[in-house]
């Protein structure tokens, strides 16, 4: 049996959740990034004087920067480790925080935007993986829904720090995201080691070294060479059995493509235009933030709601209701906001269901893929998303523009969320964890 089966088989050790807490601080920066745009929103546009469809493109070229970041930095994952690639985009997103907080003009704000985009596209992709190869296979939605949780809690930090500067000076909220960016690139570089999974498949120079160091950290027992070559072994036999894999992952992974573009469509609809439409609609900038910010503490909970359902039914089922109940919740939101209280209360069972979808698409994507490709698979899933993400908030700007209204635009973000729920009932054949033999599947899979 190879690491990564007797991982997945073990009981999750403290420094197993050590390491999803880091990917999950790290997945703050997500968070704060994309609400620091969407609550700096008013403020931005007035400085520049920004039409509708010009604050969309703003938001979107930070997205453009998370595909672009997500499909050609992933590559690199695979390639030079889960650890230098993260170092990497951490340095990236720290200069475009910092750059975007100075910018003299929407035109170097856009720039910077971007840079900070493909910093966090490479985060993503890397993080994700990492968090998904160091949990055990009971875990895994769990540790998965708490990582996604981090996109939450850096949300919610960026309304806070908004909230505080509303009427003031918008570039403290990105001067904060620089710091926290910052601050994480010299935690990570002290503390995160490479994935084990990383090491045992690429082998570099003093990979057993490295590896048996985290394995004692993690409470397991040491391999040797010989057990790497075993494994090595079991892999190239595995390949020659099933040298049709890439064909046999074509269809689930358009599917899975298509299930992200889906969810970050409403996603990043919900996060980027809520407090801009809601002042728009007559709110105060004030109420509008607060409801923004219900949504981003809904985050918090709802990715961890997802991580416990996803122990009890399978996470693909489990990710079909809360992509259901999203776009049922988000039409009662839009509906509720003349009522700050209820809209409120409702705003959190948003963002706890449209995180919840993020966490899901997270938990169902790596199980398609074997570890040797698998920050590709994930990289290029989350490029692909990117496109829903990309497409939310120009189009909504294009449509605003044209004369929608607020409650119109956030019905057709719910639309397209509801569509996920039919690509997830075609991708049941190719899930691991929703075959009839899911015992067997997992252990082929931990042994690919």
């Amino acid at each position: 049996m190879n690491i990564t089966a007797r991982m997945a088989q073990a009981p999750m050790s403290g420094y197993q959740w050590l390491i999803v807490g880091l990917c999950t601080f790290m997945n703050c920066l997500d968070g704060f990034d994309v609400m620091a745009v969407a609550f700096t929103g008013p403020s931005v546009t007035e400085e520049f004087a920004l039409s509708g469809s010009e604050f969309g493109l703003l938001v979107s070229v930070g997205l453009i920067g998370m595909a672009v970041g997500s499909m050609l930095l992933a590559p690199f994952a695979d390639l030079i480790g889960r650890r230098p690639l993260i170092l990497i985009s951490l340095t990236l997103g720290t200069i475009g925080m910092f750059g975007a907080a100075m910018a003299p003009s929407v035109t170097v704000m856009s720039l910077f935007r971007l840079v900070t985009g493909i910093g966090v596209g490479g985060i993503l992709a890397s993080t994700n993986v990492i968090a998904s190869e160091f949990s055990n296979a009971r875990n895994r939605g769990l540790a998965i829904g708490i990582y996604t949780a981090g996109y939450g809690i850096g949300a919610t930090a960026a309304s806070l720090v908004a909230k505080t500067v509303v009427g003031g000076d918008w570039r403290v909220v990105f001067y904060a995201g620089g710091i926290g960016t910052l601050f994480a690139l010299i935690v990570i570089a002290v503390v995160l080691p490479e994935s084990v999974a990383f090491l045992e498949q690429r082998r570099p120079g003093n990979a057993l070294e490295r590896i048996n160091r985290t394995l004692a950290r993690m409470r397991m027992e040491p391999v040797t060479d010989a057990d790497l070559d075993r494994a090595a072994a079991a892999r190239t036999e595995t390949g020659r059995a099933g040298s049709g894999w890439l064909k046999q992952l074509l269809t689930p992974t358009v599917l899975l493509w298509l299930t992200f573009i889906t969810i970050m469509f409403g996603f990043y609809f919900v996060n980027s235009w809520t407090p801009t439409l809601l002042v728009e609609e007559g709110l105060s900038e004030s109420a509008a933030v607060t409801a923004g910010m219900a949504i981003s503490i809904g985050g918090t909970v709802g990715s961890v709601l997802y991580g416990v359902a996803a122990r009890v039914r399978t996470p693909r089922a489990v990710l079909i209701g809360f992509s259901l109940l999203s776009a049922a919740m988000m039409i009662v939101f839009i509906l509720s906001t003349s009522t700050l209280w209820l809209g409120f209360a409702v705003g959190v069972v948003v963002g706890a269901l449209i995180n919840g979808c993020i966490a899901g698409a997270y938990t169902v994507g790596p199980p398609l893929y074997p570890a040797n490709v698998r920050s590709v698979g994930m990289g290029w899933a989350l490029g692909m998303g990117r496109i829903g993400a990309i497409l939310s908030p120009t189009v909504a700007g294009m449509l605003k523009d044209a004369g929608a209204s607020a409650t119109q635009l956030y019905i057709g973000a719910a639309v397209v969320v509801a569509l996920c729920a039919a690509v997830l009932v075609g991708l049941r054949r190719y899930d691991p964890e929703s075959r009839p033999a899911a015992p067997a599947a997992k252990e082929t899979l931990a042994a690919a």
